[in-house]
């Protein structure tokens, strides 16, 4: 099954549109975590576990792991999160996009040594720098596109040919690249308007919103501008706002709580 038959899948069989983001931040773990050497893998197992029926995809962000010299509990959590909840995309969060030999091995990065099911790139080296991902037609590829920080407009927004920049990668990505319908775009939910004039663009094909919650994103206009005519076709991301609802013993409870939160705000707006 490929990335977006299994993403299909997964919006039907879980009712959401929510994605988990990891993003590991051991100075915000609980007490209980503190002194252990698996403490990244564990608190991120918890999450995951606690807020997976709720979840219609995981996005483990790869540098957050990185930094910590962490990359085994990365590789580990992703093969529990297979194991465990094998219905369940997991998009590997690298914006990754450079030339040749080194993108080819970035693309054996994200697949072959961590088996995420998707990964998030960069285009702006342009379709060569993402080549070696496009080409694994099982895998996804989710393409930078109009971001949720405050200077994305610096280079996304200059005009090209009388259109904002991000649009032409929105027009690009969805006419010439996604030969293998395997791409998706991402747009920050701190962006409603863009949000809707990407759809537009690209018609069905999926959609990861970042920006919802701790960046101050509104899930229901998020779905009111970028949903699909059948009310799916968006990954809504939500990382701190869920991953860190509690610091007590209840905070992998709490995590569940608040994704289940933020489906139901999604479910009641589609």
């Amino acid at each position: 099954m490929s990335f977006t038959q299994a993403l299909k899948a997964r919006w039907s069989s879980s009712n959401s549109l929510v994605c988990v983001g990891l993003d590991p931040e051991p100075a915000k773990f609980p007490k209980r975590f503190a002194g252990d050497d698996d403490a990244v893998f564990a608190f991120c197992r918890d999450i995951a576990d606690a807020t997976a029926e709720y979840a219609c995809a995981f996005k483990p962000q790869i540098a957050h792991f990185a930094a910590l010299s962490a990359e085994d509990a990365l590789q580990r959590l992703i093969a529990h999160l297979h194991e465990k909840h094998p219905g369940v995309p997991v998009i590997l969060d690298a914006k990754r996009g450079d030339i040749g030999s080194t993108a080819q091995q970035y693309a054996r990065e994200a697949f072959d040594r961590y088996a995420a099911d998707a990964v998030t790139a960069n285009p702006y080296l342009g379709r060569d720098s993402v080549q070696p991902f496009l080409d694994r037609a099982d895998r996804g590829v989710v393409i930078l596109c109009r971001t949720s920080n405050p200077g994305a407009g610096d280079l996304q927004d200059l005009m090209v040919d009388g259109r904002p920049l991000y649009q032409r990668v929105a027009e690009k990505v969805a006419n010439e690249w996604n030969t293998q319908g395997n791409c998706a775009l991402v747009v920050g939910a701190t962006w409603p308007e863009q949000l809707r004039e990407v759809r537009a663009i690209i018609g069905d094909m999926p959609i990861l919103v970042p920006g919802v919650g701790a960046q101050g994103g509104d899930a229901e206009a998020v779905v009111r501008n970028a949903s699909t005519q059948d009310g799916t076709g968006l990954l809504v991301s939500s990382s701190r706002a869920i991953l860190y609802a509690s610091s007590g013993e209840d905070y992998a409870d709490a995590a569940a709580r608040a994704a289940c939160a933020l489906r139901d705000m999604i479910n009641a707006a589609r």
